[in-house]
């Protein structure tokens, strides 16, 4: 078991160094971060040339993590994802030939490219931590983290993801374009060939997975679990939604407020966290009547209105 304090100091130490690189983006690396401490995935959804790829890079050297990134293109397989068995002449066997998704950290890019079978190779590997290649059930590295990212204004030749592959994410974030200040720092970062090299390992992956285990650990009220479960009926009856949150977006909420507590430095939770993270747990996992997104309604604003509806409980 890692003491507290040092959790504390290698935590801050890994977003404060995302922060250097990948300037202005400390919320997205802070919830990023509770993604990969409560063993969940993340869904980029941004314009190209905003650091996305320079993200995750950077995310993968701080923890001395093994990193790949996959291009998802209209003719890669499933295969391509996963690995196969190539024959060797030379001694007439098969060998198995890793994919890159056996590999701690794994950039998915521009996931939404590839036809819906390719896209189906990541599910196994994101829910059950493990891959079927020709029969055979092969374990992934620990920790396993996925960030994907999609394209939301090109949509030629892109197959939308399906609901039930949304639903393996824990949080969809979007970077967005940095401020003037942040661009101006960033062209200096240039100027001086301040690059992803300079980046220095802040803790490693067991250290990580030792965290991951603290994060289960974190304890959660009876009142906050309720409170949780009166949030997500309120997206199953809202007039507004036709699909909301599944049992599952249930716990993967639970499990990053307990993430977040850790990395807040406190070994409980409370309504701010649910309430802080909601909406980046849940809006991707509702699905909005037709004339409510004509209107221009978006799920993160439907997400926002039932929280402040929702009385914040008080443990008496």
């Amino acid at each position: 078991m890692i003491p507290a304090e040092k959790v504390q100091t290698q935590l801050q130490q890994l977003l404060n160094t995302i922060d250097e690189v990948v300037i202005g983006k400390r919320d997205v690396a802070k919830l990023s971060i509770v993604a990969l401490l409560a063993e969940g995935h993340v869904l980029l959804e941004d314009v190209p040339g905003v650091g996305k790829t320079m993200f995750v890079k950077t995310l993968s050297k701080a923890i001395n993590a093994d990193f790949k990134r996959i291009q998802f293109t209209p003719d890669l397989l499933p295969s391509d994802v996963t690995g196969m068995s190539v024959y060797s002449p030379k001694d007439m066997e098969f060998h198995f030939k890793p994919g890159p998704i056996l590999t701690n950290i794994v950039l998915a890019d521009e996931i939404n490219r590839s036809s819906p079978k390719t896209q189906a190779a990541l599910l196994e590997a994101m829910a059950e931590q493990h891959v079927t290649i020709d029969g055979l059930t092969r374990e992934l590295p620990s920790p396993f983290f996925v960030m994907a990212t999609q394209n939301p204004i090109d949509f030629e030749g892109t197959y939308q993801l399906p609901e039930a592959q949304l639903d393996r994410f824990l949080f969809k974030l979007n970077m967005g374009y940095p401020t003037k200040q942040e661009e101006l720092a960033i062209l200096n970062g240039v100027e001086q060939k301040r690059t992803i090299d300079d980046v220095q390992p802040v803790m490693n992956v067991e250290e990580l997975r030792t965290m991951q285990q603290m994060v289960k650990d974190v304890y959660v009220d009876d009142v906050i679990k309720n409170y949780i479960v009166d949030l997500v009926i309120q997206t199953r009856t809202h007039e507004s939604i036709s699909l909301g949150v599944s049992p599952r977006g249930s716990v993967a909420l639970m499990k990053a407020i307990q993430a977040y507590a850790l990395l807040e430095g406190r070994d409980y939770c409370i309504p701010d966290d649910v309430q802080h993270l909601m909406k980046h747990a849940f809006a991707h996992r509702v699905i909005l009547q037709p004339e409510t997104r004509y209107e221009g309604v978006t799920e993160g604003s439907i997400i926002e209105g039932i929280i402040k509806r929702t009385p914040v409980p008080v443990k008496g």
